[in-house]
């Protein structure tokens, strides 16, 4: 009889599976301690273990995939101006719009030419960090590593942190790309201060590696693209997400742009 009720009676946590499961469609990535955030924000106040047990239960693990590729490295020698390194890793900061990084990482796409031959191609990301919120603040996508790209994503990002009160911060690698004239005299021109990574030093600018391998797991491992633009609505659709979405434990469980604004209302 004890097993019979057993298996007669309704299953106590139908409605938590049903909420974890709309979550989960939402936001495929999220793991135990974000979708037991989450089912907090929804009113639903359950501890992780008995999240875990559910998404193990649910068979809805999320599954990690890597690729071993050839790093893209922008360093090309000393080509124009290196300047010294001003963060030092120091990339926490509790003022908005003060320190800003930027990085460039290559992602490759499949496509078929003329001849019906599958080709392999690059696409090429140019994104600005904001290191108070981790927030994408602006970002270009081109065919080829150019100068342009960067200039412009480069203007955007010092349009959007003017509001900043105290003197900026632009952060980098040695790249080709930043020892240029032109990026140089753009930053001077607003006053704002040049740094840059010791050379062969990638935790010098771990917080922008942080993000690269984000989108990189989340959209681009164990998925092949097959033009410029199906790559390129993918990364669109993931920096907005990303920005206004996906949640960070170091911003109380918030996204970026959410930390941001509620940081300025605060104030």
């Amino acid at each position: 009889m004890y097993w019979q009720k057993r298996f007669d009676r309704q299953n106590p946590d139908q409605e938590i599976e049903e909420e974890i499961l709309k979550i989960r469609s939402q936001h495929k990535d999220y793991g135990c301690l974000r979708l037991t955030k989450e089912l907090c924000n929804r009113g639903f106040h359950v501890n992780k273990k008995k999240v875990q047990r559910l998404i193990r239960k649910l068979g809805i693990e999320v599954r990690s995939f890597t690729r071993k590729s050839r790093r893209y490295h922008s360093y090309r020698g000393k080509i124009g101006a290196v300047t010294k390194n001003r963060i030092h890793r120091r990339f926490c900061t509790s003022i908005c719009h003060q320190k800003i990084t930027t990085h460039t990482t290559e992602l490759k796409y499949f496509e078929l030419d003329k001849s019906g031959t599958i080709r392999e191609k690059k696409l090429y990301l140019d994104p600005f960090l904001d290191m108070y919120s981790s927030e994408i603040i602006s970002y270009r996508i081109s065919e080829k590593p150019n100068a342009l790209a960067i200039m412009e994503a480069l203007e955007e990002a010092i349009q959007v942190t003017k509001d900043c009160l105290y003197r900026r911060t632009f952060h980098s690698d040695q790249g080709w790309a930043y020892q240029m004239k032109a990026y140089n005299h753009k930053l001077k021109e607003h006053k704002i201060f040049q740094s840059m990574s010791r050379k062969g030093t990638c935790l010098d600018n771990s917080i922008m590696e942080n993000f690269f391998s984000l989108l990189k797991q989340e959209i681009y491992y164990g998925r092949e693209f097959h033009s410029f633009e199906e790559l390129k609505q993918a990364i669109d659709n993931y920096i907005y997400y990303y920005n206004h979405e996906r949640m960070k434990k170091k911003l109380n469980w918030q996204s970026p742009v959410q930390f941001r604004k509620s940081a300025l209302k605060a104030a």
